[in-house]
């Protein structure tokens, strides 16, 4: 029970309890004037005869009704003292009652005022939402950058490429996602495709070293280590339109750290990543991204899609946001 409803049931009861006091003093009164009544009448018969008995009976039957008058008077100043003091309490309760409804009201107050900041808020978080939604392009391209240099270990990049192909084309919003490939990448060709196509994407498929280095092609086709600052330098140089880098390669988690300097986000390998990892991971990555869903619940899923293959290498691949970015709310795709 509230302290409100506590108070209010007190003063109901001391107000049935003063209603019957008032009552019970109404009834008292009453009786004075039947009282009174005798004594008239007892003196008018002292007046009327001369017989010493009679008039000595009759002043003893005033005695007795002066007396019960002087009683039902001193009963009276008893239930007058009682209702002065219950009308008192009475007025107590209700000074409480009125302290308890203000206290009440300024937590209602308190919390409305909550309440309309925190729906305030909501509408300018999906103001912005919709601001962002608005911003994003109608349409995206994924730039998919691959080297399979000769004096390396072969990888099935040709298979990864067709496979997140084939993951967007069975999207929500295919037709605004556009994958474009360069095949046999050298340094040189980077810079250059990226200018070309001004993807919103730029994928990195091949190898990589402990060292913080991607390897590309020299012109013979063999393995050109590429530093991890030339990476970070290029990104700085032609990133006004880049979201994500993504290293599929081995030991790049080093890279995509550093581009978030200059990109929102960047997925990256905290150790060697196999050949069917790559291409799981990767083909959900790009599912989820072409159903309009966020970076991160891209990279949770695509992340899923290794456990459900049974692929226990959920653990290398690591995104990485740019300060003061919520990769849940990142979405590149326009929905």
């Amino acid at each position: 029970m509230s302290l409100i409803e506590m108070h209010r049931r007190t003063i109901k009861r001391k107000k049935e309890e003063l209603n019957r006091l008032r009552t019970q003093k109404a009834n008292e009164f009453k009786k004075i004037p039947t009282h009174r009544k005798k004594i008239m009448s007892a003196q008018k018969a002292i007046e009327r005869t001369k017989s010493a008995s009679t008039i000595k009976m009759k002043h003893n039957e005033i005695k007795r009704e002066e007396k019960k008058i002087s009683d039902i008077e001193k009963k009276l100043a008893d239930i007058d003292r009682k209702i002065s003091k219950k009308e008192k309490e009475i007025l107590e309760e209700e000074k409480k009652l009125n302290r308890e409804i203000e206290r009440d009201q300024k937590k209602r107050d308190i919390a409305e005022k909550k309440r309309i900041a925190q729906h305030e808020k909501h509408l300018e978080e999906v103001s912005r939402k919709l601001d962002e939604l608005v911003t994003l392009p109608e349409k995206i391209t994924v730039l998919f950058m691959a080297s399979n240099p000769l004096n390396a270990p072969q990888l099935r990049l040709d298979e990864e490429a067709r496979e997140i192909q084939e993951m967007i084309r069975k999207s929500e919003h295919r037709d605004s996602v556009l994958f474009k490939t360069r095949w046999a990448t050298r340094t040189y060709d980077v810079i250059q495709a990226i200018n070309e196509e001004e993807p919103t994407v730029i994928h990195f498929s091949g190898h990589g070293s402990e060292y913080d280095e991607i390897v590309f092609q020299d012109n013979q086709g063999n393995a050109k280590l590429v530093s991890k600052d030339a990476i970070v330098q290029t990104m700085m140089s032609t990133s006004d339109n880049i979201k994500l880098v993504f290293f599929n390669t081995c030991f790049s988690y080093g890279q995509a750290q550093a581009v978030i300097k200059h990109v929102d986000a960047a997925i990256g390998m905290t150790t060697s990543i196999g050949d069917d990892a790559a291409r799981v991971f990767a083909a959900q990555f790009y599912s989820a991204i072409g159903f309009g869903l966020s970076v991160k619940k891209a990279f949770e899923q695509g992340k899923a899609a290794l456990m459900l293959e049974g692929i226990r290498e959920e653990d290398t691949p690591e995104l990485y946001v740019k300060d003061g970015i919520d990769p849940d709310e990142l979405i590149i795709v326009k929905p």
